[in-house]
């Protein structure tokens, strides 16, 4: 009582010499809540509606950890008194958009204690989705557009009962040093695998092999969600996927998160705000020897320089051959091949000669193969031209010369600091007679990823 008197009169002085005002506000003290939010979508028509709910109750230092969707151990009296207070909230204020409405609840007591509402999308917005179906970030926009609720572009009219499918986790995977008191780490990622499957979401920022984490920047690498018709096989899918999670280079918390997921007390439902500080486990973790990042280093090492063991070694019956050019005149111009004869018909009138043509026409990948695959990745362009001239005046018979494709842009711009344009232009000048080919995959045509198609037109049309 005495330290109370005291605060309280502490607080007004220091309210008053603040801000002119000495109104104090007395909380009530909630022993051991639960920390639950309701998602509200509203329109500007008027009509509120909500997306279950959400339990954020695994926190540190009042930062959620891992979140789950919907809350399994509330029971439904108490669910739908959430659902109404976050309703007649969001209804006083005629509430538009996507928000959450977070409280504090004690199951046991079956008491509920407002905290605040956020009118912005949230960090856990993931598991939501995932257990309604529910594309809230394309559905905020379509509010702010004017769309109403019952819009067909959004759905969520008042005879639409949104399901709820199964359990939803979430994991914020940090670059935060558990064993440091969660000291964000920093430095170069060497070594970076996601984890997937069914029932596994990723939403990632600008994470690869090679980046750079700053320290001044938030320590988010990814968040992981997983789903399941319960919260326990929701949690296995997690332990699975942090488990087949590689991140080397910086620290992480993922040990710390499959300690939480792990945990019994959390796969029955039963976190509160205080689970973290009642269960110091969590923060007991087994040493990593990282065997696979050593490995690596080890080859990469024996690769570039030689196994010291052997260094200065010389095995006198190994000879390196030497290969020789194919012998050609270079002082005659290269016979005429397709690339004349696709000059002289045009696109369609070429089309339909080789259609008719009963030979087969061949097409050599060796430009492309050789720089990609067999010498991995490392054939310069002077080491092409070389033979290029000569295969211009050997084979002038041969319908197109493979040249690009795959990771050759990458790979040209990356590791060879060359211009991949350059190599173009050059391979032309030297094969000025056969039709030079682009390997173009149905979902990848310029690099190991999906494109759009008018990127890859346009790539096509400057690579020509």
């Amino acid at each position: 009582d005495e330290q109370l008197a005291k605060g309280f009169f502490e607080a007004r002085n220091e309210a008053l010499n603040a801000f002119g005002d000495d109104t104090v506000f007395l909380e009530k003290f909630v022993e051991r809540p639960k920390h639950i939010e309701v998602q509200l979508v509203g329109d500007q028509h008027g009509h509120l509606t909500h997306l279950y709910e959400r339990d954020c109750s695994v926190q540190r230092r009042f930062q959620k950890v891992v979140e789950v969707a919907p809350a399994v151990d509330l029971t439904e009296s108490l669910r739908s008194k959430l659902y109404e207070y976050a309703l007649h909230i969001g209804q006083a204020v005629g509430y538009d958009n996507v928000g959450t409405v977070e409280f504090l609840v004690n199951p046991e007591l079956d008491r509920i204690y407002f905290i605040e509402v956020n009118p912005r999308i949230q960090v856990e917005h993931t598991v939501t989705e995932m257990i309604t179906g529910v594309d809230l970030i394309k559905t905020q926009l379509f509010i702010a557009s004017g769309f109403p609720l019952e819009s067909p572009e959004i759905g969520l009219g008042p005879d639409v009962v949104v399901p709820r499918m199964g359990v939803a986790v979430q994991c914020r995977i940090t670059t935060e040093d558990a064993t440091n008191d969660f000291k964000p780490d920093y430095g170069t990622v060497v070594a970076y695998r996601s984890a997937g499957g069914f029932g596994i979401r990723l939403d990632q920022g600008s994470v690869y092999q090679g980046a750079v984490i700053s320290p001044f920047f938030d320590s988010l690498l990814v968040k992981v969600s997983t789903q399941a018709p319960t919260l326990a096989s929701a949690a296995q899918k997690m332990l699975r996927t942090l488990d087949e999670f590689r991140v080397r280079g910086v620290k992480t918390n993922m040990q710390f998160l499959q300690n939480i997921v792990r945990n019994a007390d959390f796969q029955a439902g039963h976190a509160t705000v205080d689970f973290i500080k009642d269960h110091p486990e969590l923060l007991q973790f087994k040493t990593r020897l990282d065997r696979a990042t050593r490995t690596l280093n080890y080859i990469g090492e024996i690769t570039v320089n030689g196994n010291p063991d052997v260094a200065g070694r010389v095995d006198e019956r190994r000879q390196i051959r030497k290969p020789h050019l194919p012998a050609a005149d270079l002082s005659l111009p290269p016979a005429d091949g397709t690339r004349q004869k696709l000059l002289a018909l045009g696109p369609d009138e070429f089309a339909k000669w080789l259609r008719a043509e009963p030979a087969i026409h061949y097409t050599d990948t060796t430009l492309r193969d050789a720089h990609q695959s067999l010498l991995a990745t490392r054939m310069r362009t002077i080491d092409m031209l070389k033979v290029a001239d000569r295969y211009a005046r050997q084979h002038p018979q041969t319908f197109s010369l493979e040249v690009w494709g795959g990771a050759t842009f990458d790979v040209a711009l990356r590791f060879l600091h060359e211009d991949p344009w350059a190599r173009l232009s050059r391979l032309r000048e030297a094969v000025p007679n056969i039709m030079l080919q682009m390997l173009i995959r149905g979902a990848n045509g310029v690099g190991y990823k999906a494109y759009p198609d008018n990127l890859t037109e346009k790539f096509v049309a400057e690579a020509s």
